[in-house]
């Protein structure tokens, strides 16, 4: 396993639409393991592999405290969407920024696992929230197009609401 480099907004890799991974390969397999341990050294909670420079549909979230339960999605795709919520936003490619932005607060995610069995991944809340960041990552969007207003430094946003993300 090997830390990867993010790549950060303004890299046009990360405007780009990812292609549909076909078969689970070692080199695949090991990516996933990477961005897992990528995400986690850079105290995320999704990483989505366009932000460590490939173009492939995998996306990884642990939402958990402990860091217990990492999901992996290969070829995800959003199959219901519930409720919104509004709130604070961040992502590992847009280093200390933040920002407003309203998702579905309940969202039905269909994808590949790490042995490509298809699954069916269902979040609320904040876990909602991290499925869909990572799959408009996939479709080369960063959730600062999304924003209510102002990207906020961390300080900023602090100042302003009186809390951190």
């Amino acid at each position: 396993m090997a830390l990867r480099n993010i790549r950060e907004i303004g890299d046009e890799i990360l405007t780009k639409k990812c292609k549909p991974v076909k078969e689970m390969t070692d080199k695949t397999r090991a990516l996933i393991e990477d961005m897992l341990e990528t995400m986690y050294h850079a105290d995320g909670v999704g990483l989505a592999a366009p932000q460590v420079g490939i173009l492939k549909r995998i996306a990884v979230v642990d939402v958990t405290e402990d860091r217990s339960q990492p999901i992996v999605m290969i070829n995800p795709e959003i199959v219901k969407e519930e409720g919104e919520q509004r709130g604070s936003e961040g992502c590992l490619s847009v280093p200390d920024k933040v920002a407003i932005v309203t998702r579905p607060n309940k969202v039905k995610i269909k994808a590949q696992d790490i042995n490509m069995k298809t699954r069916t991944i269902k979040g609320e809340e904040l876990l909602a929230r991290a499925l869909v960041h990572e799959i408009d990552h996939l479709d080369g969007h960063l959730y600062v197009e999304k924003a209510e207003g102002k990207v906020y430094t961390i300080e900023e946003f602090q100042e302003e609401f009186g809390t951190e993300e």
